[in-house]
Formats: structure tokens, sequence, C-alpha cells
């Protein structure tokens, strides 16, 4: 019989509530009903909100509640398996840091942590505790995300060298309303605007389709509100591979991602969750400059427009699953979610510094041993 998972949670937001626990409280009800064998069980909730520990203990019957996470993990000791956080990003340092030293693998937001220094920390104690540290990039577990995945593994459009992604918000995303709603345009719990919340999911795809690091980066930022945080980012990546462009806005006039993905002999379009795959006929490679694309458009439903990305979560959670079974502490996942805090943190540096520029810590122990490790299995 496989084992179940016994889960803490820290921070009961909306993407907690409305993500990870409406897709824990599925799995649960399944494996009551005999569907599915069980897999996993949330035994506790710490949250600094009275009225969301509340919320907590109706929606989760039996759940112990506490309102600190460090209380929380000292009165489990020794009945958890692992910590899910989602907090603001600025406590997720500290939060997974407690988790780990008491030997829980740990399942974390993006980003990872607001601070270089803070991410390599984290991945150096996942390794020291030898427990899993995995985040949730969960744009990689969209059903369109996958669905572009397979066409550039057919070769159809052949090696990609060009990517863009854009995504469009008409306004940040708001937390609940029993704290701090607009704890996104502060600072202090954010750690920043747009490039800390949209940046990891930028980054990490442009990975995958580049098949690549970056080694430079140059960033354009705007506030347009009476906020301490940016609401717009352009930015782009130069990589061994080719080359991305992005923008981030939450001053959109509509709610949308648009990524455009160009290889040798075509190229793939999504916006939300259609795609457009266009592939370059054989006439037309002889005509050159008349060359002739042959267009097939799909629909891939992936619920976009829900911002808790529910239906996402289960993959991902499978994925961390698999991760504690193969006891690989610190994996690809983590190691690139290094790599999105490195980036966010070199764009805040190249804007300041007037767009210019600038480099890669190639010199970084820890962002060296991921390119090299990418290189090996390109």
């Amino acid at each position: 019989m496989k084992k179940t998972l016994r889960g803490a949670i820290v921070g009961y937001g909306f993407i907690m509530e409305k993500g990870h626990v409406a897709a824990y409280r599925e799995r649960m009800a399944a494996s009551r009903s005999g569907v599915r064998e069980a897999d996993v069980e949330i035994v506790a909730v710490a949250d600094i909100s009275p009225r969301r520990r509340e919320l907590a203990a109706t929606q989760l019957p039996g759940v112990r509640v506490y309102a600190d996470y460090l209380t929380m993990l000292d009165a489990e000791a020794g009945k958890l398996d692992f910590v899910d956080i989602a907090t603001p990003p600025a406590e997720h340092a500290n939060v997974a840091r407690a988790a780990l030293s008491r030997h829980l693998h740990v399942l974390c937001e993006k980003p990872l942590a607001t601070t270089i220094a803070d991410a390599r920390d984290m991945l150096d104690m996942a390794r020291s505790s030898a427990r899993v540290l995995y985040p949730c990039h969960n744009y990689k577990h969209a059903p369109v995300v996958q669905a572009v995945r397979k066409v550039i593994a057919a070769g159809d459009i052949g090696r990609v060298h060009l990517v863009t992604l854009q995504t469009f918000r008409n306004t940040h995303a708001r937390g609940v309303a029993e704290w701090r709603p607009d704890w996104r345009r502060e600072q202090r719990y954010s750690g920043g605007g747009i490039a800390m919340d949209h940046g990891s999911h930028t980054f990490y795809l442009a990975f995958e389709w580049l098949r690549a690091y970056p080694t430079a980066i140059s960033a354009r930022m705007s506030t347009m509100g009476a906020f301490d945080t940016e609401d717009d980012l352009s930015c782009s990546l130069r990589f061994p591979t080719g080359v991305a462009s992005a923008h981030l806005s939450w001053q959109a006039g509509v709610r949308k991602v648009l990524y455009t993905i160009h290889g040798e002999r075509g190229a793939i379009r999504v916006e939300d969750d259609n795609i457009e795959v266009a592939r370059l006929s054989v006439d037309g490679e002889a005509a050159g400059a008349q060359s002739q694309w042959k267009f097939e458009r799909i629909d891939v439903p992936s619920d976009w427009m829900d911002s808790s990305h529910v239906t996402w979560f289960n993959s991902l959670f499978d994925d961390f699953k698999r991760q504690i079974a193969k006891g690989e502490w610190v994996g690809r996942e983590a190691e690139e979610a290094f790599l999105c805090v490195q980036l966010i943190q070199t764009a805040y540096e190249s804007a300041k510094a007037g767009s210019r520029e600038l480099p890669l810590g190639e010199a970084d122990a820890e962002s060296s041993s991921v390119r090299r490790k990418l290189r090996l299995q390109c």
C-alpha cells in the first residue's frame, strides 16, 4: 500500500483555498469513496487571520489550526511529512527553512524566494536535510502547454530559436478580504510587483521552449499607481540557443496570455486555450521568399480564466510525490526556481540601470550547476 503523505498548510489565502486545498479535498474524497488509493491527508493549517483559520476548520473537518507556523511545526512534530507554503513571497524562505530544519518536504508557491541568497539557502538546506523542495510551477501542467510540448517534441517546427511571452492582466491579483487584499502592491510582503508575481511562469516556459538557460537580461519597468511595486515589465533575454522577449502588465484592458514559439520550419501561437501551428510546406522551403505554410488550429480547454488553476494542481502534486519517492531532494524544478529568482532580481537591477543588459551569474556555483545539468539533458 502506498504511503499517505500527511501535510500541513501555511497560508490559507485565495490560491491555497481555491487551488491547492480544493484539489486536496478532491483527492481525499476520492480515496474515501474507494475511487483511488489514499495518498494525502491535510492535518494542520497555520494562518495569521482568525477568520481564515475558521474557514479552514470548516472546509477541512478535523484539521488542527494554528495562529503561526512555528507553533504548528512544534506541536505537530512527528505527525507530518510535508508543508505546503502559500504565504506572500517575503515569508517563503523563512517558512521553508523552518520546515526543512524539521526534516519535512516542502511544496512552495512561486516565486521560491524574493532574494537570490534566500533561494540558494533553501536549495542547500533541502540537500543537507535530504528532503524535497518543490516549487509550484503550475503553468507547466496547463493542458495547452502540454499540447505545445508535444508539437515541439514531434519536431514539426524544428529547433526553437525565438520565443515571445505576453501576460496581460487588467489588475493585480487580489488576496482574500480578511487579510490585506492588496498585499501584492506592498513590497514588504510581495518582494516586488508583476515581475515577482508572474516572472517565474514566464521564465521557466522560456527555459523549456528554448532548451537552455539565459546568459543575460535587459528590462524596463514602470508603476502607474501610488504603489511601491511595479505593474509593467518588458524584458529581453539572451540564450545560447536564441532569444526571448516578454511583456507582463497589470494595466492591460483584458486578461489574456499570448505566446509565440518560432522554429526553423514553422511556429506556434498560443492565445489562452487556442493553439495555431504553422508548418512550412516542402514546396515553400524550395520557393525561398515565396514560402508557404500550412496552418492547424487546435482548441485545448485549459481554464485560463480561473486564476486558482485548480485543474492543474493534481498533476503538479503527482510530480511532487514522485520526487519524494525517488529521493530527488533538489530536482530540476527547484533548480529552475532558483534561476527564476536570479532572473527577477537581475531584471530589477537592469531596470534601475537604465535597461542596460546585465549578465547572469555564471560564476555562481548554483547557476553553473543548473546550466551544466540542462546541457547534459539536451
